[in-house]
């Protein structure tokens, strides 16, 4: 086996198995326990590997409800404080916890549909409105420039 010959050894509580197939032939993906070795592991409707959530058919779904859900929790975070930062700060803050969370694996988001996509703009405009203190109905292109 490759895993031993290259002295590694599987830990079974952290592997993850995803079978991945297009919606069309979902229904033929096998259910059952995956052997490696002696340890048996179940499939996994989605796996994460350097960060990034992969579902079965690949549609980046997963990663970004979660890369959103994320995003926005750093925000609230940021604006209960925001008041007794300064701006500096504030913004690095910004950079930092929620802009390389949306940076983070943006190759793999290329030729998805925009309305996944729109979901991280709206996540860049309401960081760019908590920066600058804008109303949640201010137009928002003038900040991002």
């Amino acid at each position: 086996m490759w895993i031993r010959s290259n002295r590694l050894q599987l830990n079974p509580a952290k592997t993850e198995v995803l079978w991945l197939s297009s919606s069309r032939k979902q229904f033929t993906v096998p259910q059952d326990l995956f052997s490696v070795g002696s340890n048996a592991i179940t499939p996994s409707s989605t796996v994460r590997d350097l960060g990034i959530h992969l579902d079965s058919g690949l549609t980046m779904t997963a990663h970004i409800s979660k890369t959103v859900s994320t995003c926005y929790a750093s925000l609230r975070q940021i604006r209960s404080v925001c008041r007794s930062l300064p701006k500096r700060v504030m913004t690095s803050l910004v950079s930092a916890l929620v802009l390389t969370r949306l940076d983070g694996g943006n190759a793999t988001l290329v030729g998805l549909p925009a309305c996944q996509l729109n979901r991280l703009q709206h996540v860049l405009h309401a960081a760019a409105r908590l920066v600058f203190g804008a109303r949640k109905f201010d137009h928002v292109t003038p900040l991002l420039r």
